[in-house]
């Protein structure tokens, strides 16, 4: 499977290493262009290139870049394609977003409704980059980590969940795309290491106020 990734910061580089080790093709790119990535293609093993290129490759494109930044993003290369949503909202890095603060959205939704076309799934946003890099186990192996995801296209959220699966952890489905707010910054669940169970117990008993 091809994955571009847009963002090359922690979150970027780990999923783009972890896609390559999973025998995946991965392809990472930022706004400064190509030239500021050369060192990644060895080190990680991943291919680099412009955003706009990231998206044209990417069977998958992953948006990890600071949440105001995805009003950057083109709509129309991302059209009917699978995006994955990792951005999380800090307020002291983002600026105020008052539907957010009033909880009367969530940050996926936010980039879904800039991407309308795309297929937008939750991931990756609850766990440190360091854990997701070297936290993950073959399946099976008992209290296994697991984290949440949430969108709105049951296809899309299997071929997430697989990818996770791959890299190591297990899966707990919160529900649609506006269920997302109960693994974000600052919720019971966010970054803390918890296994199936566990996690599908905490974000259900999750208040958002």
């Amino acid at each position: 499977m091809k994955i571009g990734i847009i963002g090359a910061g922690f979150v970027g580089r780990a999923i783009g290493k972890l896609a390559v080790r999973a025998g995946h093709q991965a392809m990472l790119s930022n706004s400064r262009g190509p030239q500021t990535l050369f060192s990644l293609r060895p080190g990680i093993g991943c291919e680099i290139g412009t955003v706009e290129e990231a998206m044209a490759f990417g069977e998958i494109v992953v948006v990890a870049v600071p949440l105001l930044a995805y009003r950057t993003l083109p709509a129309a290369p991302l059209a009917g394609k699978l995006v994955i949503d990792a951005d999380n909202y800090y307020p002291e890095r983002d600026g105020a977003v008052p539907e957010l603060d009033r909880g009367e959205t969530t940050t996926s939704e936010m980039l879904a409704r800039h991407l309308p076309g795309a297929r937008v799934v939750k991931a990756f946003n609850a766990i440190p980059m360091g854990d997701l890099e070297h936290g993950g186990l073959p399946a099976g192996t008992p209290g296994r980590r697991a984290l949440p995801i949430a969108g709105d296209d049951a296809a899309a959220k299997a071929v997430v969940a697989k990818l996770i699966d791959a890299f190591g952890f297990d899966v707990v489905d919160a529900g649609a795309l506006a269920e997302g707010w109960r693994f974000e910054h600052g919720r019971p669940a966010y970054c803390v290491p918890l296994d199936r169970e566990a996690l599908a117990k905490t974000l259900a008993g999750t208040n958002r106020t």
